[in-house]
């Protein structure tokens, strides 16, 4: 058996570099991973490409890595955080506005070996059409988001999206295994398997370390081939966090 668990949690993640994609689970606080969050934050990784539901409303997990200036580039679906924005039309964040349920098949596609499908969701809309800002500088737009080849399926325009293979995958479940077979929580499961299959590296923090077998078949909602390093969650958050440098917490 080959044994995917890992005692020490920096250790383990430090193999991801500054200028990484991630891949990471979780629809606001309900099923993030915050301890391998928070480790990224600790090892000091910059410049990073996260592909992500949402950002969150405060300064814990994404919202952590945005106020320390960690993210280079946000792909997802709901940016609400207000230091986010301020970041975005100051020329330091890029954005990449996706519909939520194409963010979800595109992560789907990436993990499953689908290079792109077409979507009726955003076509006729500027996040289609080459016109929605990627990136500010000097509060004016500078770079937009590439046009997406449009056809009509049925009398319906249809966009093409592609799937999402990031460098690595950060998800959190509420239990697992040492072979990486995980079982999630109710409504923690959301973006999280999705995000597991699009990582080429996945890592998993899990709230409950079981013995191999203990999880029957039927209750496994993601098998281990998706994963390729289990650690136990850290609960603890810092309290404070400062803009662009280390931080030891977050208010």
């Amino acid at each position: 058996m080959i044994d995917k668990y890992r005692e020490d949690l920096m250790e383990a993640l430090d193999v991801i570099p500054s200028g990484a994609s991630i891949a990471v689970g979780g629809f606001g606080s309900s099923g993030r991973p915050d301890a391998l969050l928070n480790a990224l934050c600790d090892l000091d990784r910059r410049d990073l490409h996260v592909f992500v539901n949402n950002v969150g409303d405060d300064y814990t997990g994404i919202g952590r890595l945005v106020v320390e200036g960690r993210v280079r580039r946000f792909t997802g679906s709901f940016p609400i955080l207000q230091e986010f924005y301020d970041r975005y039309f100051d020329g330091r964040i890029e954005l990449e506005l996706i519909p939520q349920g194409t963010l979800a098949e595109r992560l789907r596609a990436g993990g499953a070996g689908i290079a792109a499908f077409f979507t009726p969701s955003a076509a006729g809309t500027m996040l289609a059409d080459g016109t929605f800002p990627l990136g500010y500088r000097d509060g004016e737009a500078e770079s937009y988001v590439d046009a997406k080849e449009t056809r009509e399926f049925n009398g319906r325009p249809h966009v093409l999206e592609h799937g999402i293979t990031a460098d690595f995958g950060l998800v959190k479940a509420y239990r697992g295994d040492r072979k990486g077979n995980l079982r999630f929580r109710m409504t923690a499961r959301n973006f999280n398997p999705l995000a597991a299959m699009s990582g080429r590296t996945t890592f998993a923090e899990v709230e409950e370390l079981v013995e191999v077998d203990t999880l029957a078949p039927d209750d496994i909602h993601l098998p281990g081939v998706f994963v390729q390093h289990v650690v136990m969650t850290a609960l603890p958050i810092p309290a404070t966090v400062t803009d662009g440098a280390s931080s030891e917490g977050a208010p």
